[in-house]
């Protein structure tokens, strides 16, 4: 029997977001035909998608409050021309992921035109601005979560939900022996992974921190070597710019964020999703945050909840440092990589905890029920 088609409308800008995309879609891919239009990053886009033209995904992929109105014009444009696609195709299907200020645009206005709509990722309506309730009850059919507090969230609140479960949740460590031979590192180093951020704007807030934490770290353990992965080739050259990188031991690789996790006991790691995977891959993360003043100042008197780091929300409580802002220093990474080395097996001991609150009902289950929307 010859599969029905289904036309798939996507936007999947983040680094992190583009590999969820990229999972429903295969598993839909099991169910239907797909013709995919809109814009993701290289694993979405191996699924022949079709993107209007200049138009880059990475073009979105700006954060906090005040990059996007600098950047509007360029996003407005964009905007303009994704909805002018999925409408010339006629799609089926909305799927947002991530992104949910830029993709509630997409949400509203597609859902006025009767094409179903599913937003991966749901928008942090528990830490901060609940009143996005009202539009996601209003204009998306399915929110798929990635955390059960989060389902529970909207159960309470009566509004339509998905416990997807996160896809680190299956996964296992590199081999230790394969990431040396591969990446051509001594197996008697100390490994300690640096994950400035997938975002021009935010390598340059934390890189500079990172690299002098680095050096003190050095001081106290010659043995040390920093593990640094980079989502692509233009950050990568940007994080080799810094001033002071020569001056400790590494390397920097493309793509090698799980590889390189696999084998550092310690991660210095710039909040969001990297802290999640260091977790899951047996690395224990310092969990930093710093953006521009502006910034700050705004989104600190919005935020209702006690932590900044997932892991640490995922166990509600706050066990792995976080250094927010002000509270960012190189002294304040030292001192909490030496918590971390003293007390190693009071921090392992949650690892396994994280990793359980993960697992969900996963891609193949999502799939057959926005299936059921159809």
């Amino acid at each position: 029997m010859t599969k029905e088609t289904l036309k798939i409308g996507i936007i999947a800008a983040e680094h992190s977001g583009d590999r969820l995309g990229a999972k429903l879609l295969e598993s839909l891919q099991r169910l239907y035909k797909l013709k995919v239009y809109g814009i993701g990053g290289p694993e979405v886009s191996s699924f022949n998608i079709s993107s209007p033209a200049a138009v880059n995904y990475q073009d979105l992929q700006v954060m906090g409050l005040i990059e996007p109105i600098i950047n509007l014009p360029r996003i407005l444009s964009i905007r303009k021309k994704l909805l002018k696609l999925f409408i010339n195709e006629g799609i089926d299907l909305f799927i947002g992921v991530d992104s949910p200020d830029f993709n509630m645009f997409f949400h509203k206005k597609l859902k006025a035109d009767h094409v179903k709509t599913v937003q991966v990722v749901s928008p942090s309506v528990w830490g901060w601005r609940e009143n996005r309730l009202t539009a996601i009850d209003s204009y998306i059919d399915i929110t798929m979560c990635l955390f059960k507090f989060e389902h529970e969230f909207y159960n309470q609140k009566n509004i339509s939900s998905f416990f997807l479960g996160h896809p680190f949740s299956d996964f296992k460590p590199s081999d230790f022996n394969e990431v040396m031979s591969n990446y051509q590192l001594s197996h008697s180093r100390d490994f300690i992974s640096i994950l400035p951020g997938s975002r021009k704007s935010e390598i340059s807030h934390m890189m500079p921190i990172f690299i002098q934490a680095a050096q003190e770290i050095s001081i106290h353990n010659p043995n040390v070597f920093f593990l640094i992965p980079a989502p692509n080739e233009v950050l990568a050259s940007m994080i080799h710019s810094f001033q002071g990188l020569s001056e400790i031991k590494h390397k920097v690789s493309i793509n090698a964020s799980k590889d390189f996790l696999s084998v550092s006991d310690f991660s210095i790691v710039t909040s969001g999703t990297a802290s999640l995977e260091a977790v899951v891959l047996g690395s224990l993360p310092i969990i930093c945050y710093k953006t521009n003043k502006l910034n700050y100042a705004i989104l600190s008197r919005m935020i209702k909840i006690p932590f900044i780091g997932l892991p640490n929300l995922l166990l509600q409580k706050h066990l792995f440092p976080e250094l927010v802002q002000k509270g960012l220093s190189v002294q304040k990474v030292v001192e909490s990589y030496k918590e971390l080395n003293i007390k190693t097996q009071k921090y392992k001991s949650s690892l396994q905890e994280i990793k359980h609150a993960m697992k969900g009902e996963g891609f193949m289950t999502a799939a057959k029920f926005i299936s059921s929307l159809m």
